[in-house]
């Protein structure tokens, strides 16, 4: 940031009581300026802009270093998949946005009256003793009423109040926390702000819905470090239905939105959304059955993407061939060694010469479907996994190529297109060849330290395509293994994801074509601030510590800074937080705010304010617990440790005693018993935490250890709905008329005449009973609309799940099998207790359904409470 000239900020006294003992924590969001700044695109971020007194007609200042700002403060410990960085904790101030210019508060003026302490923002409020005249009565302090539309679709705590006691808030065995995404892209509506936002001086908050403002001079108080500020007096009003035309002081959720042309010196796009380049990097080392099943995916993939869609083509085996779309009859590409990294001066070369190599899809696509038809299988006698595979280098050639010959552009005027762009990988095997490369064999007797080597180059490409606002996906598929830990760095450093299909038909398609068009900004920043009561120490998810020496921040800012590696809807960042002593207030409050580039080439700050009250009584708080938000940051905090199988064993027993804990530190000892009841109030944690200990995350249904590992990598950045689905499948069974019925995920459910849909996140399990499929026509019917509805359930899931339909008996069911808990044997009167839809069943189907189940040493949910010595809770 330039330097500007010093100014003196004066900060005035606190606000007076509103309360006999305590003052006001009610915050107040910012204000709307009247200047709209005009928008390139102004049918994307149309603003109303609401009433104002022709005195508050200016425009707020920018931020600066004499305004209260400093540089460099470290930030918490941080934890992202799959090998968190530890920081230091309790949390210290961190940084602040990167990005944005906020607005700076004027500063305050002072009464000249004796005696009063109450800032205002004219002298000529009050009588200085001297003067003649009436004297106007002091400002009110004007508390909003509590925002519309308080629940946030992107924010989710795992209850709803917190406990004053220290000692019982931070039992780690419960933790409290919340799950915060940045949501979907920007719509129309009176949440978008475009103008630069109020925030505190002293801390770096925003004004929001909370906030207790002096509506006679403006100033606001900070609700997370009770500091005034000025408000350069847009929030003098005469009554508080005035305030309310702020859409910051009214709602909970805004967004703050600069649209590209306050940027000088910047050339926008048309049509950005759909500008920002795909790059395919195909492996071209398949056998045919697997290249045919490719070129049907790429055939239709290239049929979705919007017209103005840029894509390039790069594939590889031995070397790196990089398409020429110009040439509009016949497939040519330029070829390059796959043994090393390409030379800046080969790809200049290339660059600068005649090919056309990103070409937008209405004048290209003939081309395209011209180049994936001339793929050809590999002919060579050698095994897939010995095949000569130069992936890293190829990734770079694309790199390259989107690159292209901006950054040497005249005057310093660079292009940037909106959104990121996407390199997909579609590979087919490990990488054996050139940089980044391991052995064929893993019985090397170099291999350990070679993998090494590779794991490193590999991160730093990730890290490399980061910066130039790339982002890798890596979809692979077959059967050959594929290296995963030397893959992962690559897709997880960049912002991308890593997918395992068992072909590349159908499921790869869809993968392919929601992994180029998901919306994606760049130049991601999450900043988390909560009342000075609550710490934070722990953040998983799909970003990584923001550098402190790189960013401002205020002159005493707590925020925890996340570097936000993509900003993606299908993300989500978990984050726990405890007591740092026993809190004496009756609310607390948090504020996330995220800052980003979207798609459309505008900085957006989006910014969420949550106030929850406190409370003494541990029932009072076991009743707002949120049983599904608590069982996923559970989850993600037990897989964060279980990096291998033995981690994955070790933490089922985390999880028996993480039962027995709350039991013990919640719940009730039974009469005359060494029993301990589980809280009522948590009546579905357990039996969530029981589907994850037995599930595909820490159970024994994944047997490879390539498959774990992107699933775990999968679920500690995935969204809340994702991943609760991942830990507890979801179970539908259809009905007559078409309807479908929602029960327990109980092997109670395998009824010979009804067919049932498991939702597992990554996987979907379409189950016929026996009976149903003696019908044909039937089954059809049913088949058809299990089918429509599984595709419904997962339309804008990524990565889109496997969807497998089979048959009571087969050997396929086993998928569906294993999943389920085996209530079939617990007594009839539990079955009915948890599953009450066997109650509707005859007593000749009863005992049908129970001589079908095969005996196993499995255990169900309530032997497995019973062996912890807890009693199950009833259901509710």
């Amino acid at each position: 940031m330039a330097n500007v000239p010093q100014r003196t900020v004066n900060h005035p006294g606190p606000l007076p009581p509103l309360e006999p003992n305590r003052p006001s924590q009610q915050p107040l969001s910012q204000s709307p300026s009247p200047s709209v700044v005009p928008s390139p695109t102004p049918p994307r971020y149309p603003q109303a802009p609401p009433t104002f007194r022709p005195d508050q007609m200016h425009s707020p200042n920018l931020l600066s270093p004499s305004n209260g700002i400093r540089t460099g403060s470290p930030v918490p410990r941080m934890s992202t998949p799959p090998g968190p960085p530890v920081f230091n904790t309790p949390v210290k101030p961190a940084a602040v946005p990167f990005r944005t210019s906020p607005a700076t508060p004027q500063p305050m003026g002072y009464s000249s009256a004796t005696g009063s302490s109450l800032p205002v923002s004219t002298p000529s409020y009050y009588s200085n003793g001297s003067s003649t005249g009436s004297q106007r009565d002091l400002p009110d302090v004007v508390r909003m009423e509590e925002p519309i539309a308080a629940d946030s679709p992107y924010v989710l705590f795992s209850a709803n109040k917190v406990l004053k006691q220290k000692k019982l808030a931070n039992v780690a065995s419960l933790g409290f926390g919340a799950i915060v995404s940045a949501g979907r892209e920007i719509s129309p509506g009176p949440q978008i702000i475009q103008r630069d936002p109020h925030r505190c001086l002293h801390c770096g908050a925003y004004s929001n819905p909370y906030t207790s403002i002096l509506i006679g001079s403006g100033q606001w108080q900070c609700v997370i470090c009770e500091n005034m500020n000025g408000s350069k007096g847009e929030y003098v009003a005469m009554s508080k239905d005035e305030l309310r035309n702020y859409p910051e002081l009214s709602m909970p959720l805004v967004d703050y939105v600069q649209t590209g042309n306050r940027r000088p010196g910047f050339v926008p796009a048309s049509d950005s959304r759909t500008s920002a380049p795909v790059v395919l990097v195909i492996d071209e080392c398949l056998d045919e059955p697997h290249l045919q099943h490719l070129q049907s995916s790429l055939h239709a993939f290239v049929d979705s993407l919007p017209q103005t869609t840029r894509l390039g083509v790069v594939v590889y085996g031995r070397t790196v061939s990089i398409y020429d779309f110009s040439e509009e009859s016949v497939a040519s590409a330029d070829v390059i060694s796959g043994a090393k990294s390409p030379s800046a001066e080969s790809m200049k070369s290339l660059i600068y010469g005649t090919g056309v190599y990103l070409s937008p899809m209405h004048a290209s696509l003939k081309v395209a479907h011209e180049i994936f038809s001339s793929l050809r299988p590999y002919t060579l006698n050698v095994p897939e996994a010995s095949r000569d595979r130069c992936l890293g280098t190829a990734v770079e050639a694309a790199l390259a190529i989107i690159q292209g010959p901006s950054a040497e552009m005249s005057r310093g005027v660079v292009r940037r297109a909106g959104g990121n762009s996407r390199i997909i990988v579609c590979a087919g095997g490990p990488i054996t060849y050139g940089p980044g490369s391991v052995p064929h064999s893993m019985s090397h007797p170099n291999y350990p330290y070679m993998e090494k080597t590779a794991i490193k180059w590999m991160e730093t490409l990730g890290r490399e395509a980061h910066r130039h606002n790339t982002v890798v996906d890596i979809l692979c598929a077959g059967t050959c293994p594929l290296r995963v830990p030397v893959l992962q760095p690559l897709a997880k450093a960049s912002g991308g994801v890593l997918v395992l299909h068992d072909d590349f038909g159908e499921a790869f398609g869809v993968d392919l074509q929601r992994a180029a068009t998901r919306a994606a900004g760049s130049h991601g920043l999450l900043e988390v601030r909560c009342s000075d009561d609550i710490r934070i120490t722990q953040v998983i998810g799909p970003g990584e510590e923001a550098h402190s020496e790189t960013h401002e921040t205020f002159k005493s800012d707590p925020a925890v800074c996340i570097q936000m590696l993509s900003v993606e809807e299908t993300q989500s960042f978990s984050i726990s937080m405890e007591n740092k002593r026993d809190i004496q207030s009756d609310h607390v409050f948090f504020q996330f705010a995220f800052h980003y580039s979207d798609v459309y080439q505008a900085d957006v700050s989006r910014v969420i304010t949550f106030k929850l009250p406190t409370v003494d009584s541990v029932s009072a708080y076991l009743q707002s617990v949120v049983d599904e938000a608590a069982a996923v940051l559970i989850s993600k905090r037990t897989l964060l440790i279980a990096k291998t199988q033995k981690d994955a064993v070790d933490m089922r027993a985390t999880i028996d005693e993480r039962i027995k804990d709350i039991a013990l530190k919640f719940g009730s000892q039974v009469p005359k018993s060494k029993l301990y009841s589980f809280p009522k109030e948590l009546s579905s944690l357990p039996e969530l935490l029981f589907h994850l200990r037995r599930g595909p995350l820490l159970g024994n249904i994944i047997g490879h250890e390539d498959e774990r590992s992107v699933l775990r990598n999968l679920f500690l950045n995935a969204s809340f709905d994702l991943s609760l689905r991942m830990v507890a499948p979801r179970c539908l069974m259809h009905q007559e008329g078409g309807t479908f019925e929602e029960l327990p995920a109980y092997d109670l459910s395998m009824q010979s005449d009804k067919a049932v849909i498991l939702d597992h996140g990554t996987d979907v399990f379409i189950w016929l009973g026996a009976e149903l499929s003696a019908d044909e026509v039937k089954s059809a019917a049913v088949l058809a609309a299990c089918r429509t509805l599984a595709e419904e359930l997962t339309e804008f899931r990524f990565p889109a799940p496997r969807i497998l339909a089979f048959k009571e008996g087969s050997s396929q069911a086993r998928y569906f099998v294993c999943r389920l808990i085996p209530a079939h044997k617990d007594p009839p009167y539990e079955q009915e207790a948890r599953f009450p839809q066997v109650r509707r069943l005859t007593a000749e189907q009863r005992r049908k359904l129970k001589s079908s189940f095969i005996e196993f040493d499995e255990e169900s949910f309530c032997e497995w409470m019973r062996s912890l010595k807890v009693v199950p809770p009833e259901p509710r």
